[in-house]
């Protein structure tokens, strides 16, 4: 049955493939994405609940966005819908400067070159974020389901988590369902690096479920989602759900599909390290003089 399936969906992609050849072929596709964290599993007993909920509400801006995915053939943007942010929404000052670094900016795909790069600013310095797509190994299933008009099939990896991704932190020992993968050692070298994080973990690996469909001919999706046979329509990672709630075809007013090259050229890994140096900076700077903003070991 799934030699079936992949048989028909590759049948699919290279006729809707062939019948988009010879046309300047683009489409955008709006995603809605949430994220749920469980926020008594931070800050320990110290940290009221109500200090929790104020954190929590302050984050949602952070939790709930949408995302417009712009894609031709081979390249695709996908970046955070503009809005106007009511007054005193979000979060503002140190903490909305520290999280927006945590959350990803504008981001251009090329499956053609395989490259992925992701603009980022980082206390008022830009960046840009650099590096190979990630080779996702999925397995195609049976299953399908409708996602508006269109008949989407089921496909499930399995990939590693960015040592830096806010949205799969968890309290250390909690909030994991592998009780094996809980009870893993951390890494010397990556605790002494994360002095900050001593109580929190990133898991290593995430299942991720992903739909997509043939009917849309192009190997990409939300975020660096990318090498199914059709355009993935909703994901889920770990805490994490992308959803496509609206599809428009050759637009009549198209976006440029234009590769970035503003800001400082580093890779994943370097800017990670950039961030952890800065954020154990910022531990010093405040909880080194006894306020609230850390604590001295």
């Amino acid at each position: 049955m799934k030699r079936l399936v992949i048989a028909c969906s590759t049948a699919l992609l290279l006729l809707f493939s062939v019948s988009i050849s010879a046309q300047d072929f683009q489409g955008q596709a709006i995603y809605q994405t949430k994220t749920t964290l469980d926020m008594s599993n931070f800050g320990g007993d110290q940290m009221s609940a109500e200090r929790k909920k104020q954190i929590a509400d302050r984050m949602k801006s952070m939790l709930e966005k949408t995302y417009v995915l712009n894609f031709n053939r081979t390249e695709s943007t996908y970046k955070e819908e503009e809005k106007l942010e009511a007054p005193g929404a979000g979060g503002g000052g140190r903490f909305g400067g520290m999280m927006s670094s945590f959350t990803g900016g504008p981001q251009y795909k090329n499956i053609k070159e395989s490259l992925i790069l992701q603009e980022q600013e980082f206390f008022g310095k830009q960046f840009l974020v650099k590096d190979s797509l990630p080779k996702l190994e999925w397995k195609l299933g049976s299953e399908t389901k409708q996602i508006g008009q269109y008949t989407c099939f089921k496909a499930t990896t399995t990939k590693p988590v960015d040592e830096m991704d806010f949205t799969s932190m968890r309290r250390r020992g909690r909030g994991n369902d592998d009780k094996e993968e809980a009870d893993k050692k951390v890494d010397s070298t990556k605790k002494a690096n994360n002095q900050v994080f001593e109580d929190i973990e990133v898991p290593k690996f995430v299942v991720v479920t992903a739909w997509y469909t043939p009917q849309i001919p192009v190997s990409t999706g939300p975020g660096e989602y990318h090498g199914l046979p059709g355009l993935i329509l909703e994901v889920t990672a770990d805490k994490t759900v992308m959803l496509c709630t609206k599809i428009v075809m050759n637009p009549k007013d198209k976006e440029d599909i234009d590769k970035p090259d503003k800001g400082d050229v580093v890779t994943r890994d370097e800017y990670n390290q950039i961030m952890k140096d800065k954020i154990e900076e910022m531990r010093e700077m405040y909880g080194g003089r006894g306020g609230r903003g850390g604590r001295r070991n």
